[in-house]
């Protein structure tokens, strides 16, 4: 399985980025999807999920309303947009892949994870 994230960059304060992240190696429609991110020195912390019928979405109350999850199974990818972005984004952010029932936001339930995409937010 792999999980091959991208997308990341150096954006000013207020600007938006992209990120994608392409899976290979197992049934994408059958995996919900998250991301995650984590900053220097700190843990990593949840971001967003969504369920593998993109139906269901959860994001962490430091990102809502900034930050959309989505995806397309026929690419077996998902996508975090991240609009208005702050210097407390900066953080490398991992996708990630789960098939338990119903979406999750602890990192220890997930299975695969990406190798990290860095986002760095000048002030």
């Amino acid at each position: 399985v792999q999980l091959q994230a991208f997308g990341g960059g150096l954006v000013q304060a207020g600007g938006s980025l992209r990120l994608s992240c392409e899976a290979s190696g197992l049934t994408f429609s059958n995996y919900n999807m998250g991301w995650f991110r984590q900053a220097p020195g700190k843990e990593r912390e949840f971001v967003a999920v969504i369920s593998w019928t993109g139906i269901s979405r959860s994001y962490a109350d430091s990102v809502k309303g900034r930050f959309t999850i989505s995806r397309d199974n026929a690419k077996n990818t998902v996508y975090l947009q991240l609009n208005s972005l702050k210097p407390e984004d900066t953080a490398v952010y991992y996708c990630a892949a789960h098939n338990a029932p119903g979406i999750r936001k602890d990192r220890n339930e997930y299975d695969y994870w990406g190798q990290g995409t860095l986002v760095t937010v000048s002030s």
